[in-house]
Formats: structure tokens, C-alpha cells, sequence
């Protein structure tokens, strides 16, 4: 068994090999990096429909590592108990015209590839971590929805404009999270603003109160945040999950909302634009009959609120199971695609989210459909012709829930990778896993410790959701193969 002297170097090597294979660039063009030298500065923010909001408590909450810094957020009270809520998107249409050779390079791979030994940024990291980013106390042109909600967090108005922010302090979800739950100090980015406690303690009521209205609406609370290789200089040494936090309920909770506003805006101005959807599930049946093994009964159409409280009760008896059941129903859901919404045409909406309208709008420094949709507003805030035709934005939604599927393909490979080097000195050892899935005569299994998916060698009739004891037998670090085999 060959161990690997420089693992970090390998996978670097192997995710450059897995996103030529699934179609996407690992390196940008020749023009796009003439394009890029000659950009020395940020994003101008000048008119008169720019507002100076550069003196509000901006700040961004994001992964330790972040330096792409998509989205601002900042609060206030108001005098009637109801809580005005701003979020900031980096306008990166500032900076990046469409159709010019950095915009194509985005286009062709949609999304940024992030892989624990070498990240493929969607826009040159000159671009996404400094120029178009969101980085503390430099100002920057965005786009900004200001929403206002009442006490029970239903959203009583809303308004999009463009401005110049600044980021006042650059925080990280654990640290804020830690904070919030008691659990740790006011991180020190925090602490030097005044009044920015207070902000996070706002910001996190409110967030809070989505959620539980989001929840009685039937969202799906699910807990399958994909796992990270560690390393040690070049060496792989854990593997570990990235925990559900308050931090990051905070703002995924803000930007579910701005998503939806983007969409009913867009909707509003009788303009296309790119949906996230979720359909209804096809396989209800299998997860009528997962929920029935656990003595649950789920009705026999769709209904993501009968979902969700199954979702809950099985999260309180068994949380160390959870996060496998959430994958499993994950999985049988299906994928989420982009359509296109035209003016009068049918909705379709996202079953796992509960919501009827909804964009992805709000990382343009990452995701190409949030860079389209920042545009398409712009255009719309202006009064002018769309930059996209609908037959261009038709090509392109299909384009990009491709591109999507190709990019996590690439990342989930890598993860396998990451494990199999983690794993290859365990040979012989023996794990509980649960079966995820299956297909073609294969079984698939997921291990708790390490986190990892690898194949159940030959054995007997298993469905999605059985909890297994098994033996590694092999692993393949090019290929991403761990194989399994069951013991009784």
C-alpha cells in the first residue's frame, strides 16, 4: 500500500485533472488575464441613484477562510417594534461588463469550485477577494434590499437600490455563533465598533423569527453540511463537519429573504429571470416509506409541512442519525435546477425552502446565475432593456444547473479522495455506516467516523437508510474509491 508523501500537491493535481474531465476551466484564459491587469481599482458607484450608505454598521458574517465577501448586513429598530433589515451584494457588474473575457470564463464554469488542497475561483481572486469583495473598511458599489419586518417576521415592505457601502467589521460564523449561545467572547472585529453587539443580537432575533415562520410554512430544516480535509503542512489529518450554527441561520435567513424579494421585484417590473426551484419530489413514495419505518405517517401527495415535522421529531430522538436521514432525503428529493420565470408564466417554487419566489442573487462573486440576476435588476432599476434576451437566459439557466452538477461532482470526487488518503492506513478496520443510495447493482454506504461515502461490496438485500457494520477493505485515492465490505 503506497502512502502519499505530498497530499496536498495530489489532490491539487487530481482536482485539476476532475474539472477538466467534467467540462469546467481550472485556469483562466489569456484575454481574461490581459482583461484583468488592466483593472487597477474598484467598481465606481457614481449617478445620482447611488445613496451613500457608507456610514451604517456594516458587516459581513462568513467561513474563517472567506475572502470572497458577497453580502453586508445591518439593522435598526424602528419606533413601532418592527425591524428595518439592509443586506449588501457586491455589485460585481462594476467591474466585469458582460460578454468581455472575464465574464465569459465565469459563464463557461457557473460557480467557484472550492476543494480542500485548491480553490478554482469563478472570477480572478485579484477580482474576488479584493476588487469586487466586500472587504472591511474599503468602499464598495452594491446593490442593497432593504426589507422591513414586522414583529412575527412577516415582511411588511421592501425596496432595492444601488450604493456605496463599507464594511465595518469582517466577522466569522463560529465566533459569532459562540457569541450569540454564550459560549464565547464578542469577537474583537466586533467589539472595536460600537453598538455592533447589539446589531448581531438584533440581526439574530430577527433571523430567528424567519426561521420559525419559514418552519410553520413547511421548510425542510435539514443537517447535511458537506464535510472539509484538514491538513497538517501537506498532510491530510481529520476530516471534519462543518456544524449548523446560529451565525449561519442568521444569514441564510437574511438571504433567503432578500432571494425572494430580488425574484417578486423582477416579477414585479413584468421582467424575466433565473428561479431556483426545487419541483415537488417524485420519489414521495420512498420517503413516505423511510418516515412509516420510523412510525411516521406522511400523506400520500407531497407536503413539505407533514416533511418538516417528521424532519423535526427525528432530529430530537436520534441527532446523531440526523444529518445521514437528512442526506437520504436529500437525495431523494432531487437536485435543484434554474429555470426561467417570464412575465404570466407558470410558477413552479422551492418545495425544500417553503418559498414561491425565489432567485439566487446574492453571490455574484461566486455563482454566475447571482451575477445574471444583479444585472437583470440593475437594468430594471435604471428603466432600460434587459441585457438578456429570454431565449439567452433559457440557454443559460440550462447551462448553469449543468455546470452546477458538473462543479459539485468535482468537489464530492475530491472529498473521496481526502478520505480514501485519511483512511488508507485503516485497512482492516472495522465502521457503522448507514446505506445512501443505490444504483446500477451498487450500494452505497456513508461512515459516521471519519465522515465518508464509499461502496458496500456484495451483500445482502439492503435499502436507503439501513444502518450497517462494515470492514474497509480497499481504498483508491485517484479514483476516490473506498469499498466496504458488510459484517454481520
Amino acid at each position: 500500500m503506497a502512502l502519499h508523501p505530498h497530499q496536498k500537491e495530489e489532490l491539487a493535481d487530481l482536482a485539476v485533472a476532475a474539472m477538466r474531465e467534467r467540462g469546467l476551466q481550472p485556469e483562466f484564459s489569456a484575454p481574461a488575464l490581459q482583461q484583468l491587469r488592466g483593472i487597477d481599482g474598484p467598481g465606481l458607484a457614481e449617478g445620482t441613484d447611488i445613496v451613500d450608505l457608507t456610514g451604517l454598521p456594516w458587516c459581513s458574517i462568513d467561513n474563517d477562510d472567506s475572502r470572497d465577501l458577497d453580502q453586508l448586513t445591518v439593522s435598526e429598530t424602528l419606533p413601532d417594534g418592527s425591524v428595518k433589515i439592509w443586506v449588501a451584494i457586491a455589485d460585481v457588474d462594476a467591474l466585469i461588463e458582460k460578454d468581455t473575457p472575464i465574464d465569459r470564463h465565469a459563464q463557461v464554469n457557473t460557480t467557484s469550485v472550492y476543494t480542500s488542497a485548491r480553490i478554482f475561483p469563478m472570477l480572478p481572486e485579484k477580482l474576488s477577494t479584493d476588487l469586487t469583495s466586500l472587504n472591511p473598511h474599503q468602499v464598495r458599489a452594491a446593490t442593497v434590499t432593504e426589507m422591513v419586518f414586522a414583529p412575527d417576521g412577516a415582511l411588511l415592505r421592501s425596496h432595492i437600490q444601488r450604493a456605496r457601502v463599507r464594511n465595518q467589521a469582517q466577522l466569522a460564523y463560529d465566533a459569532v455563533s459562540a457569541w450569540i449561545t454564550g459560549d464565547g467572547p464578542l469577537p474583537e472585529a466586533a467589539d472595536r465598533v460600537p453598538g455592533m453587539d447589539q446589531q448581531l443580537r438584533t440581526q439574530d432575533s430577527v433571523a430567528q423569527q424567519l426561521r420559525a415562520r419559514r418552519r410553520e410554512q413547511g421548510a425542510l430544516e435539514f443537517q447535511t453540511l458537506q464535510p472539509r480535509a484538514e491538513f497538517d503542512g501537506d498532510r491530510v489529518v481529520a476530516i471534519r463537519q462543518q456544524e449548523q450554527n446560529r451565525a449561519r441561520q442568521l444569514i441564510e435567513e437574511f438571504m433567503v429573504a432578500t432571494n425572494g424579494v430580488s425574484a417578486r421585484y423582477l416579477a414585479g417590473k413584468r421582467r424575466a429571470s433565473i428561479r431556483r426551484v426545487v419541483r415537488s419530489p417524485e420519489r414521495w413514495a420512498r420517503i413516505a416509506e423511510l418516515a412509516a419505518e420510523r412510525g411516521t405517517t406522511l400523506p400520500p401527495e407531497p407536503d413539505s409541512s407533514a416533511l418538516e415535522k417528521f424532519l423535526q421529531t427525528e432530529r430530537r430522538r436520534d441527532p446523531l442519525r440526523f444529518p445521514d436521514l437528512s442526506l437520504t432525503i436529500v437525495k431523494l428529493m432531487g437536485r435543484g435546477e434554474y429555470v426561467v420565470e417570464r412575465p404570466g408564466g407558470p410558477k413552479i417554487g422551492h418545495f425544500g425552502l417553503a418559498v414561491r419566489d425565489y432567485s439566487h442573487s446574492t453571490a455574484p462573486n461566486r455563482r454566475f446565475p447571482d451575477l445574471i440576476t444583479g444585472r437583470l435588476i440593475k437594468a430594471a432599476l435604471a428603466d432600460v432593456s434587459s441585457p438578456y434576451s429570454h431565449t439567452e437566459l433559457e440557454m443559460l439557466a440550462a447551462h448553469c444547473t449543468r455546470q452546477e452538477d458538473a462543479a459539485n461532482k468535482v468537489e464530492r470526487q475530491l472529498r473521496k479522495s481526502e478520505a480514501a488518503m485519511l483512511l488508507e492506513e485503516r485497512i482492516g478496520q472495522l465502521f457503522d455506516g448507514v446505506v445512501t443510495g443505490q444504483s446500477k447493482g451498487n450500494t452505497w454506504l456513508r461512515i459516521f467516523d471519519p465522515p465518508a461515502d464509499g461502496k458496500l461490496l456484495p451483500s445482502r438485500e439492503l435499502k436507503v437508510g439501513d444502518k450497517v457494520r462494515a470492514r474497509l477493505v480497499d481504498t483508491n485515492v485517484t479514483r476516490g474509491y473506498i469499498d466496504f465490505e458488510q459484517v454481520d
